[in-house]
């Protein structure tokens, strides 16, 4: 198992709205090895669910397929092996565009005959849970195919395993899903976010995909020279495209963010108090305490207070002379104002104590 957070690159010519850039930052996480099937795979579904769930970015939905029943299905509806690739791609841009769009793509653009086409829109407006699975496990058709059969087997298994780890109500099993990368060689997968719909509140609307992944068991084999197999599977979580939605929420709601962990500012009420400020600061970095000073001489008090206020610090240490005489620092909140004295060797456990409040 690994994940990395880290810089990558998109091949294609993006468009930069809604957070599709060429060049952003993405977590991936990854499951490689011979394992029995299906148990990592569930593994990064649960993953997802729980990034996803803890970020709480509303209500969202893990879409799932497999490359084998997307094959199956359009070998078994008429499609000839040369457009596969090209027919996948617009399938993938079901989310997109309505299936009539979609459609004359496949026909007009891309050759594909209208019977076959018609037989692909039967399939690829589905979308469920198990039932669905089951349900094509017993399609005449589908079923008579062999990559098909073993890609809806797969996913029974998986589903089973989801309701054990209880996520499976926000996993859909849908049939459009085709994701445009070839290396895929099984489950594929794609969280969304939804928007509850305005007028009737049944299926919400995407706003676009957060997350994606899937098995891709001949990729590392190919980079390998003596061309060994590994098996992979995989999830991305698209860390820009998600700060931009929390961006965007933060302005509408207009909170403010912290963006320091900085517990306490060691400050000075008078003049000529930076030694004693930079040996307050040392005690508080000794114990572990997330401390800051401002790098002035002699800053005035009212601009030290406003740093806290502009960044979130909740707590100022104040040294001043007639403190130093009584071996108290003077300690404020930042929220309620309000002050206290506390003795030199308490004021560790006072920061402490007041900090770890939920």
């Amino acid at each position: 198992k690994r994940y990395h957070i880290a810089k990558v690159y998109r091949r294609d010519n993006p468009a930069m709205t809604r957070g599709r850039y060429r060049e952003f930052y993405q977590c991936d996480f990854d499951i490689a090895g011979q394992f029995d099937l299906m148990i990592p795979d569930a593994e990064c579904l649960k993953i997802v669910h729980e990034i996803l769930s803890d970020l709480q970015l509303g209500d969202f939905l893990v879409k799932v397929n497999d490359r084998r029943i997307l094959d199956g299905m359009f070998a078994v509806c008429g499609v000839p092996d040369s457009k596969f690739r090209t027919i996948c791609s617009s399938v993938d841009k079901l989310d997109k565009m309505p299936w009539e769009e979609v459609r004359s793509e496949m026909v007009g653009e891309k050759g594909l005959s209208p019977e076959a086409a018609d037989r692909i829109g039967e399939y690829v407006q589905l979308h469920g849970g198990l039932d669905l699975v089951e349900r094509l496990l017993q399609d005449p058709k589908l079923s008579q195919n062999k990559l098909a059969k073993e890609g809806l087997g797969d996913l029974k298994l998986l589903f089973e395993y989801l309701t054990l780890f209880g996520i499976a109500g926000k996993i859909s099993f849908d049939l459009s899903l085709a994701r445009g990368l070839d290396y895929y060689t099984g489950v594929i997968f794609e969280a969304v976010l939804l928007q509850p719909e305005k007028d009737h509140g049944e299926e919400g609307v995407g706003v676009g995909s957060v997350a994606g992944g899937g098995r891709y068991d001949g990729l590392v084999g190919m980079f390998d020279p003596k061309g060994r197999k590994v098996p992979c599977v995989g999830v991305s979580i698209g860390i820009e495209r998600i700060f931009s939605i929390l961006e965007q929420r933060i302005e509408t709601s207009q909170e403010k963010i912290r963006t320091t962990e900085t517990q306490v500012l060691v400050a000075s009420a008078q003049k000529k108090l930076l030694e004693e400020r930079l040996k307050l600061v040392s005690e508080l970095w000794d114990a572990g305490i997330k401390a800051e000073v401002l790098y002035k001489k002699n800053p005035k008090l009212l601009n030290q207070l406003q740093y806290c206020e502009d960044t979130g610090i909740p707590l100022v240490a104040i040294v001043g002379e007639q403190e130093l005489k009584e071996g108290v620092v003077k300690l404020r909140d930042v929220a309620t104002r309000e002050e206290v004295n506390v003795s030199r060797e308490s004021l560790v456990e006072e920061i402490r104590m007041r900090t770890s409040r939920p």
